[in-house]
């Protein structure tokens, strides 16, 4: 048996296709453009932290593993909730000033992934998610990739 080609100017149609495939890219890329360009007006409306607070942004789970099964909306929420990782959007005025206290200097800045305790703060819910409002000493450390600490389902 032989195998004919079609002329060069074809291309090629390959031979399996994921059902959603296209719709996921999509949305990735929709995403990738909102926080590329909304982020500052996004933080300009979250609420200043007082005093020796930290307003701490959660990090929030991948919809789909590395094997490609979605995960379901519940237990994302879960993982929202009980997440102990952060990205920290804003610092009080008073945060980190106690020199008795932080006589090392600040244990993080604006910008920084933290750790914190599991159900720590104060919870705020906001379109799309929640923030945090956490104590200056209720950091743990710091992070440079919050998902090297996570624990995967």
């Amino acid at each position: 048996m032989t195998t004919e080609t079609t002329s060069s100017n074809s291309t090629e149609v390959p031979k399996t296709k994921l059902a959603l495939e296209e719709k996921y890219k999509a949305e990735k890329e929709e995403k990738k453009t909102i926080d590329e360009t909304n982020v500052e007006s996004i933080t300009d409306e979250l609420p200043e932290p007082s005093g020796y607070r930290l307003l701490v942004l959660p990090f929030t789970p991948k919809e789909k593993t590395k094997g490609g099964i979605l995960i379901a909306q519940e237990s994302l929420d879960k993982l929202r909730i009980a997440t102990n990782c952060g990205y920290v959007i804003k610092l009080g005025p008073l945060a980190y000033a106690d020199k008795e206290k932080f006589a090392t200097g600040p244990w993080c800045k604006k910008g920084d992934w933290v750790i914190f305790a599991r159900y720590a703060g104060s919870r705020l819910p906001i379109e799309g998610g929640e923030v945090r409002i956490l104590n200056d000493d209720e950091v743990l450390g710091t992070i440079k990739d919050p998902e090297s600490v996570l624990h995967h389902i």
